[in-house]
């Protein structure tokens, strides 16, 4: 039986990953059953289970995949543009970010054994953040009378903020000049470059 390449396990963790955040997504964690999820990916169990050891296990890869995205946003462009992305409706990426955050702030509230794991794998997108200030302040860009660790404190509680807005179903064409306001109010007063 010849082996299969790499590549072509790294494409079919791809369609299973994208299948399940749109089907997560839809349904939340709870209503993603195994039979949703094998519509939404177009695979059986047997192949969605061969790459994930469980649903629990599929959630948790794609949400670091998520993170993992977000992050390299963050580093680029600043945790504005992630809320960007988030009202754009992840537009700029397929990924449905807003489902998948969504879920992790359910899960996070209400399964301790989930907030457990989860604690190990979120520092990524604060680390980003963190990085990109600093790189920032360096810049000359950011402001320097608030410490960097506060800076992205605010920046994620405006974060949460949002995804919870957005949970609501609160109007969200107007907030392009509240998020312009928050990146403002991390730059530094004569800057006119991009800050968070």
């Amino acid at each position: 039986m010849p082996r299969v390449s790499q590549d072509h396990l790294d494409a079919r963790r791809r369609q299973i990953l994208d299948g399940a955040r749109v089907c997560f997504a839809r349904h939340g964690y709870e209503g993603a059953t195994v039979r949703r999820l094998e519509e939404a990916t177009g695979l059986s169990r047997g192949a969605i289970f061969h790459h994930f050891r469980d649903k629990e296990s599929l959630f948790l890869a794609l949400a670091e995949d998520d993170a993992a995205r977000m992050a390299e946003v963050v580093a680029e462009q600043g945790l504005v543009q992630v809320m960007r992305d988030l009202l754009a409706g992840g537009s700029a990426h397929p990924a449905d970010w807003l489902g998948t955050r969504l879920e992790v702030s359910r899960r996070l509230r209400t399964d301790p054994e989930f907030r457990a794991r989860w604690a190990e794998r979120s520092e990524q997108l604060t680390t980003a953040t963190r990085k990109r200030l600093l790189r920032q302040r360096d810049a000359g860009n950011l402001r320097d009378d608030v410490s960097i660790d506060v800076l992205t404190a605010y920046l994620e509680l405006f974060l949460e903020g949002l995804v919870s807005h957005l949970a609501m179903g609160l109007p969200a064409d107007d907030l392009e000049p509240v998020l312009t306001l928050v990146e403002e109010s991390v730059r530094r007063h004569s800057a006119r470059h991009h800050g968070g």
